[in-house]
């Protein structure tokens, strides 16, 4: 009965956001698996250069475990103050 629920409900959220049990269990916070993750309609929130930064940075951690791919994307949270000046930094290295 909740699978049916949870799939009724599942096309009309904004975002959907997957939790990692084996990262939780490496107490490994946010224990969000970013391959399965991700928001609708992210073209109506951000420009078209961060979109692009946006996508950069999901293809890399797409090509890694979920334990690393959490992992780099914490490091460059901490490495940059703002998610602006993370997604700048990302286009200007696309372009490098």
């Amino acid at each position: 009965m909740d699978d049916m629920i949870i799939e009724e409900f599942k096309g009309t959220g904004n975002s959907e956001i997957v939790l990692d049990r084996s990262l939780a269990d490496q107490r490994i916070f946010p224990a969000i698996n970013i391959a399965k993750s991700g928001t609708r309609r992210d073209e109506l929130l951000y420009s078209k250069e961060e979109i692009d930064a946006i996508n950069r940075i999901r293809r890399q951690a797409l090509t890694l475990q979920p334990k690393q791919a959490i992992l780099e994307v914490r490091k460059a949270m901490e490495e940059w103050p703002t998610n602006e000046e993370l997604l700048k930094r990302v286009s200007e290295n696309a372009g490098a």
